[in-house]
Protein backbone atom coordinates (compact mmCIF):
# COMPACT_ATOMS: atom_id res chain seq x y z
CA UNK A 1 0.00 0.00 0.00
CA UNK A 2 1.57 3.25 -1.09
CA UNK A 3 0.74 6.54 1.14
CA UNK A 4 1.80 10.16 -0.14
CA UNK A 5 1.08 13.07 2.44
CA UNK A 6 1.27 16.41 0.70
CA UNK A 7 2.70 18.38 3.50
CA UNK A 8 4.79 17.96 6.26
CA UNK A 9 5.12 20.10 9.41
CA UNK A 10 2.23 19.42 12.17
CA UNK A 11 -0.72 17.45 10.22
CA UNK A 12 1.50 16.10 7.53
CA UNK A 13 4.08 14.49 9.49
CA UNK A 14 1.44 13.64 12.40
CA UNK A 15 -0.54 11.51 9.58
CA UNK A 16 2.54 9.51 8.41
CA UNK A 17 3.90 9.14 11.93
CA UNK A 18 0.24 7.32 12.75
CA UNK A 19 0.21 5.57 9.52
CA UNK A 20 3.46 4.04 10.02
CA UNK A 21 2.49 2.92 13.78
CA UNK A 22 -0.55 1.43 12.40
CA UNK A 23 0.82 -0.25 9.14
CA UNK A 24 4.58 -0.96 9.68
CA UNK A 25 4.82 -2.65 5.73
CA UNK A 26 2.90 0.69 4.24
CA UNK A 27 5.08 2.73 1.66
CA UNK A 28 4.66 6.32 2.82
CA UNK A 29 6.06 9.77 1.41
CA UNK A 30 5.70 13.01 2.55
CA UNK A 31 5.96 16.24 -0.02
CA UNK A 32 7.25 18.73 1.58
CA UNK A 33 7.82 22.10 -0.90
CA UNK A 34 10.21 23.82 1.69
CA UNK A 35 13.37 22.76 2.75
CA UNK A 36 12.75 22.25 6.62
CA UNK A 37 9.76 19.58 7.76
CA UNK A 38 9.08 19.76 11.21
CA UNK A 39 9.49 23.01 13.04
CA UNK A 40 7.22 24.87 15.95
CA UNK A 41 5.58 27.73 13.91
CA UNK A 42 3.95 29.03 17.16
CA UNK A 43 7.50 29.58 17.97
CA UNK A 44 8.48 32.73 15.25
CA UNK A 45 7.69 35.14 17.80
CA UNK A 46 9.80 34.05 20.45
CA UNK A 47 12.41 33.05 18.08
CA UNK A 48 12.13 37.22 17.03
CA UNK A 49 11.60 37.94 19.95
CA UNK A 50 15.01 36.36 20.90
CA UNK A 51 14.09 33.56 23.52
CA UNK A 52 15.09 30.96 21.59
CA UNK A 53 18.46 31.95 20.47
CA UNK A 54 18.99 30.50 16.82
CA UNK A 55 16.30 29.14 14.16
CA UNK A 56 17.46 25.35 14.45
CA UNK A 57 15.45 25.37 18.10
CA UNK A 58 12.31 25.35 16.75
CA UNK A 59 13.43 22.22 14.32
CA UNK A 60 11.41 19.36 15.92
CA UNK A 61 12.78 16.92 13.29
CA UNK A 62 14.69 16.16 10.33
CA UNK A 63 14.42 14.44 7.28
CA UNK A 64 17.11 12.08 7.98
CA UNK A 65 15.68 11.38 11.30
CA UNK A 66 12.23 10.45 10.07
CA UNK A 67 13.67 8.12 7.33
CA UNK A 68 15.81 6.26 10.31
CA UNK A 69 13.63 6.25 13.00
CA UNK A 70 9.70 6.23 11.49
CA UNK A 71 11.35 4.66 8.04
CA UNK A 72 9.51 6.81 6.12
CA UNK A 73 10.83 8.93 2.98
CA UNK A 74 10.71 12.28 3.24
CA UNK A 75 11.53 14.51 0.19
CA UNK A 76 12.29 18.40 0.43
CA UNK A 77 11.80 21.07 -2.05
CA UNK A 78 9.07 19.06 -3.69
CA UNK A 79 6.29 20.88 -4.33
CA UNK A 80 3.38 19.29 -5.63
CA UNK A 81 1.33 21.04 -8.36
CA UNK A 82 -1.72 18.94 -9.45
CA UNK A 83 -3.84 15.44 -7.98
CA UNK A 84 -4.50 13.65 -10.49
CA UNK A 85 -6.52 11.20 -9.08
CA UNK A 86 -8.42 9.23 -11.42
CA UNK A 87 -4.39 8.01 -12.34
CA UNK A 88 -3.45 7.72 -8.56
CA UNK A 89 -0.83 10.23 -8.99
CA UNK A 90 0.84 13.61 -7.60
CA UNK A 91 2.43 15.26 -10.37
CA UNK A 92 5.46 17.84 -9.13
CA UNK A 93 6.26 20.56 -9.86
CA UNK A 94 8.82 19.59 -12.99
CA UNK A 95 6.93 17.14 -14.10
CA UNK A 96 7.73 13.89 -11.63
CA UNK A 97 4.54 12.16 -10.97
CA UNK A 98 4.41 10.04 -7.58
CA UNK A 99 1.90 7.63 -7.63
CA UNK A 100 -0.20 6.93 -4.68
CA UNK A 101 -3.19 4.65 -3.15
CA UNK A 102 -4.26 6.82 -0.21
CA UNK A 103 -3.72 10.60 0.11
CA UNK A 104 -3.72 12.71 2.59
CA UNK A 105 -3.46 16.69 1.71
CA UNK A 106 -1.83 18.65 4.52
CA UNK A 107 -1.19 21.84 2.75
CA UNK A 108 -1.58 24.20 5.88
CA UNK A 109 -2.93 28.06 5.49
CA UNK A 110 -0.92 30.98 3.92
CA UNK A 111 -0.92 34.27 5.05
CA UNK A 112 -3.66 36.44 4.05
CA UNK A 113 -2.16 39.00 1.53
CA UNK A 114 -4.85 42.21 1.07
CA UNK A 115 -2.51 44.75 0.85
CA UNK A 116 0.26 44.07 -1.97
CA UNK A 117 1.11 47.86 -1.44
CA UNK A 118 3.09 46.55 1.50
CA UNK A 119 5.06 43.58 -0.17
CA UNK A 120 7.10 46.69 -2.03
CA UNK A 121 8.03 47.82 1.04
CA UNK A 122 11.58 47.22 2.62
CA UNK A 123 10.26 48.51 6.29
CA UNK A 124 7.63 45.19 6.00
CA UNK A 125 8.26 41.91 7.68
CA UNK A 126 6.33 38.85 7.83
CA UNK A 127 6.36 36.53 10.48
CA UNK A 128 4.11 34.00 9.39
CA UNK A 129 7.07 31.76 8.00
CA UNK A 130 10.03 30.57 9.27
CA UNK A 131 12.32 32.40 6.73
CA UNK A 132 9.93 35.28 7.53
CA UNK A 133 10.87 35.13 11.13
CA UNK A 134 14.48 34.85 10.39
CA UNK A 135 14.41 37.69 8.42
CA UNK A 136 12.80 39.87 11.41
CA UNK A 137 14.91 38.33 13.77
CA UNK A 138 17.84 39.56 11.70
CA UNK A 139 16.79 43.28 11.04
CA UNK A 140 15.64 43.57 15.51
CA UNK A 141 19.72 42.28 16.08
CA UNK A 142 20.99 44.81 13.46
CA UNK A 143 19.77 48.11 14.31
CA UNK A 144 18.53 49.75 17.06
CA UNK A 145 14.98 50.52 18.38
CA UNK A 146 12.76 52.91 16.15
CA UNK A 147 8.80 52.92 15.77
CA UNK A 148 7.32 49.95 14.72
CA UNK A 149 3.51 49.44 13.47
CA UNK A 150 1.44 46.51 13.65
CA UNK A 151 -1.14 45.53 11.05
CA UNK A 152 -3.76 43.33 12.19
CA UNK A 153 -5.68 42.82 15.71
CA UNK A 154 -5.47 39.07 16.14
CA UNK A 155 -3.11 36.80 18.07
CA UNK A 156 -0.22 37.31 15.83
CA UNK A 157 -0.62 40.75 16.11
CA UNK A 158 -0.75 40.79 19.82
CA UNK A 159 2.54 38.14 19.47
CA UNK A 160 4.04 40.59 17.08
CA UNK A 161 3.41 43.46 19.44
CA UNK A 162 4.83 41.59 22.76
CA UNK A 163 8.13 40.85 20.71
CA UNK A 164 8.92 44.31 19.22
CA UNK A 165 7.71 45.77 22.33
CA UNK A 166 10.49 43.62 24.45
CA UNK A 167 12.87 44.31 21.81
CA UNK A 168 12.74 48.32 23.04
CA UNK A 169 10.68 49.67 20.18
CA UNK A 170 8.00 51.90 20.36
CA UNK A 171 5.28 50.53 19.15
CA UNK A 172 1.49 51.22 17.23
CA UNK A 173 -1.09 48.80 16.91
CA UNK A 174 -3.55 49.19 13.51
CA UNK A 175 -6.82 47.07 13.59
CA UNK A 176 -9.28 47.54 10.85
CA UNK A 177 -12.10 46.08 13.07
CA UNK A 178 -13.49 47.06 16.50
CA UNK A 179 -12.41 44.30 18.79
CA UNK A 180 -9.49 41.96 18.80
CA UNK A 181 -9.54 38.18 18.47
CA UNK A 182 -12.04 38.00 16.46
CA UNK A 183 -14.47 38.18 19.47
CA UNK A 184 -17.20 41.01 19.82
CA UNK A 185 -16.57 41.21 22.98
CA UNK A 186 -16.47 44.56 23.96
CA UNK A 187 -15.21 43.91 27.81
CA UNK A 188 -12.41 42.51 26.00
CA UNK A 189 -11.40 44.80 23.82
CA UNK A 190 -11.53 47.65 26.06
CA UNK A 191 -9.38 45.74 28.66
CA UNK A 192 -6.95 44.65 26.21
CA UNK A 193 -6.90 47.87 24.88
CA UNK A 194 -6.05 49.33 28.51
CA UNK A 195 -3.64 47.03 28.85
CA UNK A 196 -1.60 47.47 25.86
CA UNK A 197 -2.31 51.56 26.59
CA UNK A 198 -0.65 51.06 30.05
CA UNK A 199 2.22 49.27 28.34
CA UNK A 200 2.68 52.24 26.14
CA UNK A 201 1.52 51.16 22.97
CA UNK A 202 -0.64 53.10 20.85
CA UNK A 203 -3.61 51.49 19.80
CA UNK A 204 -5.77 52.68 16.90
CA UNK A 205 -8.75 50.61 16.22
CA UNK A 206 -11.49 51.13 13.02
CA UNK A 207 -7.92 51.87 10.65
CA UNK A 208 -7.51 50.20 7.06
CA UNK A 209 -4.06 51.06 6.18
CA UNK A 210 -3.00 50.39 2.19
CA UNK A 211 0.59 51.48 3.02
CA UNK A 212 2.85 52.58 5.81
CA UNK A 213 2.81 56.07 6.80
CA UNK A 214 6.06 58.09 6.69
CA UNK A 215 7.85 58.00 10.36
CA UNK A 216 7.80 54.52 10.86
CA UNK A 217 11.15 51.95 10.53
CA UNK A 218 9.17 49.10 10.44
CA UNK A 219 6.01 47.02 10.41
CA UNK A 220 4.45 43.85 10.69
CA UNK A 221 1.41 43.09 8.88
CA UNK A 222 -1.11 39.91 10.60
CA UNK A 223 -3.94 40.28 8.69
CA UNK A 224 -5.07 36.58 8.95
CA UNK A 225 -4.72 33.00 7.19
CA UNK A 226 -6.53 31.59 4.50
CA UNK A 227 -6.58 27.67 3.99
CA UNK A 228 -4.33 26.23 1.08
CA UNK A 229 -6.92 24.85 -1.10
CA UNK A 230 -6.48 25.36 -4.03
CA UNK A 231 -4.63 22.17 -4.96
CA UNK A 232 -7.51 20.25 -3.46
CA UNK A 233 -10.19 22.09 -5.53
CA UNK A 234 -8.46 21.58 -8.55
CA UNK A 235 -8.81 17.97 -8.19
CA UNK A 236 -12.50 17.91 -7.28
CA UNK A 237 -12.10 18.03 -3.68
CA UNK A 238 -15.32 19.32 -2.03
CA UNK A 239 -14.70 22.60 -0.37
CA UNK A 240 -16.95 23.47 3.23
CA UNK A 241 -18.58 26.80 3.95
CA UNK A 242 -15.75 28.35 5.85
CA UNK A 243 -13.87 27.78 2.51
CA UNK A 244 -11.34 25.08 3.88
CA UNK A 245 -11.69 21.23 3.03
CA UNK A 246 -14.88 19.65 3.74
CA UNK A 247 -13.84 16.57 5.84
CA UNK A 248 -15.65 14.16 8.00
CA UNK A 249 -15.09 13.21 10.99
CA UNK A 250 -12.44 10.63 10.20
CA UNK A 251 -11.08 13.43 8.05
CA UNK A 252 -12.44 11.86 4.76
CA UNK A 253 -13.08 14.13 1.69
CA UNK A 254 -15.82 13.31 -0.97
CA UNK A 255 -12.80 11.39 -3.15
CA UNK A 256 -12.28 8.47 -2.17
CA UNK A 257 -9.25 7.33 -0.71
CA UNK A 258 -8.25 11.39 -0.43
CA UNK A 259 -7.96 12.46 3.29
CA UNK A 260 -7.22 15.79 4.42
CA UNK A 261 -6.01 17.65 7.79
CA UNK A 262 -4.42 20.42 9.51
CA UNK A 263 -5.08 24.11 8.68
CA UNK A 264 -6.34 23.20 5.05
CA UNK A 265 -9.63 21.33 6.61
CA UNK A 266 -12.76 22.15 8.06
CA UNK A 267 -13.56 20.65 11.61
CA UNK A 268 -16.58 20.38 13.86
CA UNK A 269 -17.29 22.98 16.36
CA UNK A 270 -18.98 20.71 19.62
CA UNK A 271 -20.81 23.95 21.03
CA UNK A 272 -22.39 25.42 17.61
CA UNK A 273 -22.29 21.68 16.20
CA UNK A 274 -21.61 23.20 12.76
CA UNK A 275 -18.28 23.05 10.62
CA UNK A 276 -15.78 25.29 11.78
CA UNK A 277 -12.17 27.02 10.23
CA UNK A 278 -9.76 27.21 13.58
CA UNK A 279 -6.31 26.94 12.39
CA UNK A 280 -4.59 25.87 15.29
CA UNK A 281 -1.28 24.06 15.67
CA UNK A 282 -3.06 21.73 18.19
CA UNK A 283 -5.76 20.89 16.19
CA UNK A 284 -3.34 19.89 13.11
CA UNK A 285 -1.46 17.70 15.20
CA UNK A 286 -4.82 15.76 16.08
CA UNK A 287 -6.57 15.65 12.83
CA UNK A 288 -3.00 14.66 11.21
CA UNK A 289 -2.97 11.83 13.40
CA UNK A 290 -6.80 10.53 12.74
CA UNK A 291 -5.95 10.86 8.55
CA UNK A 292 -3.05 8.93 8.88
CA UNK A 293 -4.51 6.16 10.71
CA UNK A 294 -7.56 5.67 8.66
CA UNK A 295 -5.60 6.13 5.42
CA UNK A 296 -3.93 2.87 7.20
CA UNK A 297 -6.81 0.58 7.70
CA UNK A 298 -8.24 2.12 10.84
CA UNK A 299 -11.23 3.29 11.52
CA UNK A 300 -10.72 6.53 14.02
CA UNK A 301 -12.82 9.39 14.58
CA UNK A 302 -12.12 13.01 15.21
CA UNK A 303 -14.74 14.76 17.36
CA UNK A 304 -14.24 18.24 17.04
CA UNK A 305 -13.38 21.63 18.71
CA UNK A 306 -14.30 23.74 21.21
CA UNK A 307 -12.22 26.41 19.85
CA UNK A 308 -9.69 27.21 22.92
CA UNK A 309 -6.98 29.39 22.45
CA UNK A 310 -4.36 31.44 24.37
CA UNK A 311 -2.01 34.67 24.17
CA UNK A 312 0.15 36.65 26.06
CA UNK A 313 0.18 40.08 25.33
CA UNK A 314 2.71 42.47 27.56
CA UNK A 315 2.31 39.86 30.69
CA UNK A 316 -1.51 39.99 30.41
CA UNK A 317 -2.83 36.37 29.27
CA UNK A 318 -5.96 36.35 27.56
CA UNK A 319 -7.34 33.01 26.97
CA UNK A 320 -11.11 31.76 25.18
CA UNK A 321 -12.93 28.70 24.46
CA UNK A 322 -16.18 28.04 23.10
CA UNK A 323 -19.01 30.73 21.87
CA UNK A 324 -18.96 34.22 22.86
CA UNK A 325 -22.03 35.66 23.68
CA UNK A 326 -22.35 37.10 20.31
CA UNK A 327 -21.35 34.27 18.73
CA UNK A 328 -23.97 31.68 20.44
CA UNK A 329 -26.73 34.04 19.27
CA UNK A 330 -25.68 33.84 15.60
CA UNK A 331 -25.51 30.28 16.21
CA UNK A 332 -29.53 30.18 17.27
CA UNK A 333 -28.73 30.02 21.51
CA UNK A 334 -30.38 32.76 23.45
CA UNK A 335 -27.21 33.16 25.41
CA UNK A 336 -26.53 34.84 29.06
CA UNK A 337 -23.50 35.75 30.28
CA UNK A 338 -21.90 36.48 33.57
CA UNK A 339 -18.60 37.93 34.24
CA UNK A 340 -16.57 38.41 37.82
CA UNK A 341 -13.31 39.99 38.65
CA UNK A 342 -11.99 37.80 41.61
CA UNK A 343 -8.50 37.36 43.47
CA UNK A 344 -6.74 34.05 42.02
CA UNK A 345 -5.14 33.12 46.01
CA UNK A 346 -6.28 34.48 49.52
CA UNK A 347 -4.94 37.92 50.26
CA UNK A 348 -1.95 37.15 52.75
CA UNK A 349 -0.20 35.46 49.25
CA UNK A 350 0.78 37.73 46.51
CA UNK A 351 -1.70 37.65 44.05
CA UNK A 352 -3.66 38.62 41.27
CA UNK A 353 -7.37 39.93 39.71
CA UNK A 354 -8.78 37.02 37.18
CA UNK A 355 -11.28 38.34 35.21
CA UNK A 356 -14.08 35.50 33.80
CA UNK A 357 -16.66 35.58 32.09
CA UNK A 358 -18.97 32.50 31.58
CA UNK A 359 -21.67 32.13 28.40
CA UNK A 360 -24.35 30.00 28.93
CA UNK A 361 -27.86 29.00 26.73
CA UNK A 362 -30.96 30.33 29.23
CA UNK A 363 -33.10 27.68 27.63
CA UNK A 364 -30.96 24.37 28.73
CA UNK A 365 -28.46 26.00 31.14
CA UNK A 366 -25.74 24.55 29.20
CA UNK A 367 -22.39 26.20 29.22
CA UNK A 368 -21.75 27.53 25.69
CA UNK A 369 -18.25 29.81 26.16
CA UNK A 370 -15.62 30.89 28.28
CA UNK A 371 -13.32 33.94 28.46
CA UNK A 372 -10.00 34.51 31.04
CA UNK A 373 -8.02 37.15 31.91
CA UNK A 374 -5.55 38.09 34.04
CA UNK A 375 -1.44 36.55 34.28
CA UNK A 376 -0.16 34.07 32.12
CA UNK A 377 -0.98 31.00 35.15
CA UNK A 378 -4.69 32.47 35.79
CA UNK A 379 -5.53 32.23 32.49
CA UNK A 380 -4.62 28.67 32.25
CA UNK A 381 -7.94 28.11 33.76
CA UNK A 382 -9.65 28.25 30.05
CA UNK A 383 -8.43 24.27 30.22
CA UNK A 384 -11.56 23.56 32.50
CA UNK A 385 -13.85 25.23 30.37
CA UNK A 386 -12.81 23.73 27.41
CA UNK A 387 -13.07 20.24 28.85
CA UNK A 388 -16.35 21.29 30.39
CA UNK A 389 -17.70 22.27 27.51
CA UNK A 390 -16.46 19.46 25.33
CA UNK A 391 -18.63 16.99 28.28
CA UNK A 392 -22.24 19.50 27.41
CA UNK A 393 -21.43 20.38 31.03
CA UNK A 394 -24.21 22.54 32.23
CA UNK A 395 -23.76 25.68 34.57
CA UNK A 396 -25.25 23.94 37.42
CA UNK A 397 -22.63 20.86 37.41
CA UNK A 398 -19.73 23.36 36.50
CA UNK A 399 -20.32 24.96 39.64
CA UNK A 400 -20.11 21.97 41.51
CA UNK A 401 -16.23 20.77 40.11
CA UNK A 402 -14.42 19.97 42.21
CA UNK A 403 -11.44 21.91 41.38
CA UNK A 404 -7.97 21.89 43.43
CA UNK A 405 -7.30 24.29 46.23
CA UNK A 406 -4.41 25.36 48.43
CA UNK A 407 -3.58 28.78 49.47
CA UNK A 408 -0.52 29.02 47.04
CA UNK A 409 -2.04 28.03 44.13
CA UNK A 410 -6.05 29.69 44.50
CA UNK A 411 -8.50 30.95 46.68
CA UNK A 412 -11.33 28.34 48.17
CA UNK A 413 -13.57 29.51 45.65
CA UNK A 414 -12.07 29.55 42.34
CA UNK A 415 -12.83 32.16 40.23
CA UNK A 416 -14.56 30.17 37.65
CA UNK A 417 -16.74 29.13 40.08
CA UNK A 418 -17.69 32.43 41.33
CA UNK A 419 -18.34 32.93 37.73
CA UNK A 420 -20.85 29.79 37.45
CA UNK A 421 -22.61 30.49 40.66
CA UNK A 422 -23.25 34.33 39.13
CA UNK A 423 -24.43 32.81 35.32
CA UNK A 424 -26.75 30.70 37.56
CA UNK A 425 -28.66 33.60 38.86
CA UNK A 426 -29.33 34.94 35.40
CA UNK A 427 -30.90 31.79 34.10
CA UNK A 428 -33.58 31.20 36.67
Amino acid sequence: MRLVVIGGVAAGLSAAARARRADPGMHITVLERGGVIAYGACGFPYFAQGQARQWEDLVVYTPDQFARDRKIAVRTNAEAVAIEHPRRVVRLAGGEAVPYEKLVIATGARARRDLPELAADPRVFGLNTLDEARRLRARLDASPPGRAAVIGGGYLGLEAVDVLRARGWRVTLVHGGASFLGRATPWLTDLIRKHLERCRVEVRLHERWKSVPDGFDLAVPALGLRPNVELAAAAGVQLGRTGAIQVTDRMETNLNSVYAAGDCAETLHRVSGRPAWIPLGTTANKTGRVAGANAAGLRERFPGVVGTSIVRICGLGVAVTGLSEEMARREGFEPVSARIEAPDRPKYFRRGLVTVELVADRRTGRLLGAAVAGDTGAATRINVAAAALAAQSTVEEFQHLDLAYAPPFAAVWDPLLIAAQQTIKLLH
